[in-house]
């Protein structure tokens, strides 16, 4: 098996929130639409781009995402919220409005959710007695010996 790194969590979360965004929206059971469906023809598609869809995710991708929206149980609420929002692609600005934290707060509350995730990845615990610090330092070194 191989090693997890904090930038490979960062990737795998990154493409489990585009899988998310990718899927249909959730629909009320019964929701349908009453317009009948209009097909363009020749004339009316002439000079125009053509529109470039995005495949849908397969079952794999889905899986893999939905076992990477389950590492967020992990993480406290807070650092859970900001881990996703990065995920997401949203800017810091915004983040750090709804969590009420200035940038670099929210960056090292980002930091320390990703470093914690890859520390249950690869099988280890944080000691609890440690800094914060400690565990975002130490998150791409879990297979040499760490000094505690």
């Amino acid at each position: 098996m191989t090693e997890w790194t904090t930038a490979r969590v960062e990737d795998r979360l990154e493409s489990a929130a585009d899988v998310f965004r990718t899927l249909p929206g959730v629909m009320p059971q019964g929701f349908f639409n009453a317009w009948p469906e209009y097909f363009h023809s020749f004339a009316d598609k002439v000079g125009q781009e053509p529109q470039m869809r995005r495949p849908r995710p397969g079952p794999r991708q889905i899986s893999e995402a939905e076992e990477a929206l389950l590492w967020l149980r992990w993480l406290e609420r807070d650092d859970a919220r900001i881990v996703w929002l990065r995920a997401e692609r949203t800017a810091w600005k915004p983040i750090c409005w709804e969590m009420g934290l200035s940038r670099p707060a929210a960056n090292r509350h980002w930091q320390y959710g990703l470093a914690l995730i890859t520390w249950r990845l690869n099988g280890r615990v944080p000691p609890s007695k440690r800094s914060r610090r400690f565990v975002v330092e130490n998150a791409n070194n879990l297979s040499r010996k760490i000094v505690l």
